[in-house]
């Protein structure tokens, strides 16, 4: 878990009208936007850190990769998807065997919610999306454990799987506690931002919906501005919020007590969430937990 990092206070306190503002922005989107993913100079939402395994990992790599790891990667070492590669029906009926319904979890860590998802629920097809390679093993580990065969796992940027999924191929979307990049001039690394947003949309059926849990209040906020101005999702949330309507990072994160704030809606606890170490620390070291439900127009 990360912590806010510091930065300039005059940059800590915009008014609810600059919350809008940067709706507003944010949510003038190009035509060709989802596009931009691959076009563009990419801004990663991660570090590329060390991925040395263990000898149990490296076991698990060896024993389930064949089964449970897919092929997509442009090349050794890259995170793109390759370029004869899409996300279609057709696809994920040659992967999975059947038709059953998708969901996709971004960020999967060590695979503890995607894996018991998958073994509560057979009918469903669940696709992991983890970049580290002891994520990836872990996650590889637990599935094959239990013998799973509605689980798959691509070690690929989101973005880029998305940019290349056809429309309405994909029945949930989860991104649960994703890198908070604290620093101001870090926000943009995200993971949360209007371009995926926009690609995820597309990639999801009508009515699908993606759901994002942070125990980061700065975080939560970013969420809202991202998604709640949008005309292609609808914030399905039933309970409400009260937060600081400016940004805060380490060093000045109480200045958000004195703060303008305002009510926003978000969700209950999503119930297919289990709770992880991860989660269990943000709740002991006093943060709350923020749900989101955003359901596809």
């Amino acid at each position: 878990m990360q912590e806010h990092e510091e930065h300039p206070a005059q940059n800590a306190q915009p008014g609810m009208q600059d919350v809008q503002a940067v709706q507003n922005a944010q949510n003038a989107q190009p035509a060709d936007e989802t596009r931009s993913i691959r076009h563009e100079h990419k801004v990663l939402s991660f570090v590329r850190r060390s991925g040395r395994l263990d000898a149990r990992l490296q076991r698990a790599w060896d024993t389930y990769s064949g089964t449970y790891l897919l092929p997509l990667n442009a090349a050794e070492g890259s995170l793109d998807v390759r370029d004869d590669w899409r996300l279609t029906r057709e696809w994920i009926h040659d992967t999975w065997g059947n038709d059953h319904p998708l969901v996709i979890e971004i960020g999967t860590g060590q695979g503890e919610n995607i894996v018991a998802a998958a073994a509560q629920h057979p009918q469903i097809n669940y696709l992991a999306l983890e970049v580290y390679d002891p994520g990836v093993a872990h996650t590889m580990l637990r599935a094959g454990k239990q013998h799973l065969g509605n689980l798959r796992i691509a070690q690929i940027n989101a973005p880029e799987l998305f940019a290349k999924a056809d429309a309405a191929t994909v029945s949930e979307v989860w991104t649960f506690f994703p890198d908070p990049w604290p620093k101001m001039k870090h926000h943009k690394r995200r993971i949360v931002q209007p371009a995926l947003a926009a690609a995820i949309h597309r990639a999801l059926v009508a009515g699908g919906l993606w759901r994002i849990a942070t125990d980061i209040e700065d975080y939560a906020l970013h969420v809202h501005e991202v998604m709640d101005g949008r005309d292609d999702f609808e914030n399905i949330g039933e309970i409400t919020v009260s937060l600081p309507t400016g940004h805060v990072g380490k060093g000045n994160a109480d200045l958000a007590l004195d703060m303008p704030h305002a009510d926003f809606a978000e969700s209950s606890r999503f119930e297919g969430r289990v709770l992880t170490n991860f989660e269990k620390k943000g709740l002991d070291a006093g943060r709350i937990i923020h749900d989101f439900t955003y359901r596809s127009r």
